[in-house]
């Protein structure tokens, strides 16, 4: 992808880390009903995430994400040593990183952006207000946003 506005022809590559099967469908079904041409892939816990943003084992290969949408509270690896690690390498820190959660913690918020998250989200609990927030995401993130070129 260029340094323009994603255009509507192309396939925006979007990571998502989250250990619920409930919120990954909403999620799916969400971006599915969007304007834009995206492919997600998903990942259940922080170890998984890393090694398809490194391209490492069984995700060698994989296209380089333009978006990752991360859970803080992850299995193995959580969301936050995972935002960690995405903007200390070189490589991988300027993905955009949404954190999307249940938290709604101050000190969760306050380490996700000293960690350098582009945004914190509270996931919402009713079903039309998640699809809503997902949208969002997508209106922002992969329509208004110019994204960095890929690698």
């Amino acid at each position: 992808m260029n340094a323009t506005a994603a255009p509507f022809s192309q396939v925006v590559e979007i990571l998502l880390v989250e250990d619920n099967e409930g919120d990954i469908r909403l999620t799916r079904e969400a971006l599915k009903e969007g304007r834009i041409r995206n492919r997600l892939n998903v990942v259940s816990d922080g170890e998984q995430a890393l090694r398809f943003l490194r391209r490492e084992e069984e995700f060698a290969g994989m296209p380089r994400p333009d978006l990752v949408l991360l859970d803080l509270n992850l299995p193995r690896l959580d969301g936050r040593e995972v935002l960690a690690a995405i903007k200390k390498d070189p490589d991988l820190k300027q993905i955009p990183v949404v954190v999307l959660t249940s938290s709604r913690a101050d000190e969760d918020l306050l380490k996700a952006y000293d960690s350098h998250a582009n945004c914190y989200i509270s996931k919402p609990v009713g079903f039309e207000d998640f699809m809503q927030v997902i949208r969002s995401i997508e209106n922002f993130w992969l329509t208004i946003v110019v994204l960095p070129p890929k690698d």
